[in-house]
Parts: C-alpha cells; structure tokens; sequence
C-alpha cells in the first residue's frame, strides 16, 4: 500500500472518531441547565411563579425551636402568602407582595420560626411547602451551630 493511501485513511479513521464523538457529546444533558439547590437549603419550585430558594431549619436540635433561613419569591402579578408546614411544629405563614423576594432570617427580611424541631441536627423534615393552589412535599434540611455561618440564627 502506498504511503499516501495509508495518510489517508488514517485521516478518514480520525475525522470518523472526532464526528463519532461530537455526535454522542449532543445526546447528553447540559448539567447546568438543570434546576438544583447550589447551597445547604432546599430549593423548592412550585408553579414557576412561585418558589423558595436555600430553605433550611437553624436549631439546637431535637424538641428545640428553629429558625428559618433562605428566601421565597412570587413572580406572578398577584401576592402570595406561602404556608410552610411541617410534623410536630406550627405552620408558617409569610406573605409576598407581587414580583417580590422576602428573604427569611436576616435583618432586612422577615423572622419566620418553628414552633419545635422533630429532628436532629444534620437530619430533615418532612415538610409542605403551599402557595396559592400549588403545594409541594420536600426534604427541609436541620442545621445547627456547629458551622460558624449559622450559629448566629440559633434561636
């Protein structure tokens, strides 16, 4: 076989490789374009006007109350009141003004609290999320003081 057909079918195998791999780099999600909570909180979609960002528990532990961090936006031209609930506690209430963010637990933001806390630090809540007709089941994640970020939301 002469020198310049073996180049070029070595060139035809490499172009044959390259298209075989950008074919099957098409077929695969885009990892980023996936919704997901970036941080320790849970993020929760309801009705895509409707949603709460980093939502977690702040607590001594088990029994004890908890604080509430993260924040709950309405994108819709109505307000909103969501209704957070979770076994053993009080439900909370936290209402939204149209196209609004109220952020949870900070100074500028509304100071929301679980009435009492049915799991250890590190564990989640069973908890429901509601806004409007929407509602959505989630897993609320317990934190505690041991992260020097939290320990000044201890209740």
């Amino acid at each position: 076989m002469s020198r310049s057909a073996r180049t070029a079918r070595t060139g035809i195998v490499a172009a044959s490789v390259a298209a075989g791999a950008l074919l099957l780099t098409a077929c695969a999600p885009i990892q980023t374009m996936l919704p997901y909570a970036a941080s320790d909180g849970a993020r929760v979609d309801l009705d895509g006007r409707t949603r709460a960002n980093n939502l977690m528990v702040v607590s001594e532990g088990e029994g004890a109350e908890g604080t509430l961090l993260g924040a709950l936006t309405n994108s819709s031209p109505e307000p909103v009141t969501f209704r957070l609930e979770v076994d053993g506690a009080d439900p909370v209430m936290v209402p939204v003004e149209p196209r609004e963010t109220v952020y949870l637990g900070t100074d500028e933001g509304v100071q929301a609290t679980l009435s009492a806390v049915e799991t250890i630090a590190g564990g989640n809540l069973d908890a429901t999320l509601s806004a409007g007709e929407s509602s959505e089941d989630f897993a609320l994640p317990v934190l505690d003081g041991t992260l020097p970020e939290y320990a000044e939301y201890l209740p």
